[in-house]
């Protein structure tokens, strides 16, 4: 399997689309520094088979954070199968982000739970400096056995496994 398809897409619409509620199976949780590249995480997972869910653009949120934006969130973690986490530098000072991981964790499980870390070079270790993040496989591009061609992979280092991502996507 490719990477990605190879789409055009607009990346406009796909946040528009991804912040609408329904029918939704996979959260992005994102810094807001990173809506630039939000759009770029919603079309790998699409391409893979998720149903995408953003903040970004979501009509129902107040402007200002609140306890409503909280309980907007709360359900739409609620009601999704999976909880990717777009990691990158800008994650550290993110006051969301910590609280929709563990809410997602405490739901779901740590196995329903993936991290996509956004950097420069493959080698970056940076945004693993969060000790809890070390709990959680990452979505990650490479050789997995079985398959003739690289692909996007769920890898769990602590047990060193890994599942191709649109069967992880769907609970394989």
């Amino acid at each position: 399997m490719k990477a990605f398809v190879a789409d055009r897409a607009d990346p406009q619409r796909l946040l528009r689309e991804a912040a609408q509620k329904a029918g939704k199976d996979t959260f992005l949780s994102h810094s807001s520094k990173d809506n630039d590249i939000v759009a770029g995480a919603v079309l790998i997972l699409s391409n893979h088979g998720a149903r995408v869910y953003v903040d970004v653009g979501d009509e129902r949120l107040p402007e200002k954070a609140s306890t409503e934006t909280a309980q907007i969130l709360r359900d739409a973690v609620r009601a999704v199968s999976r909880f990717v986490l777009l990691v990158s530098p800008n994650s550290h000072g993110s006051s969301w982000i910590p609280w929709e991981l563990g809410l997602a964790d405490g739901q779901k499980g740590a196995h329903a739970v993936a991290l996509f870390p956004a950097v420069e070079y493959v080698h970056e270790t940076a945004w693993t400096e969060r000790e809890y993040l070390g709990l959680y496989a990452r979505i990650v591009w490479g050789p997995l056995q079985g398959y003739d061609e690289s692909v996007w992979m769920v890898f769990n280092y602590q047990a060193n496994t890994a599942t191709e991502l649109s069967r992880w996507l769907r609970g394989y």
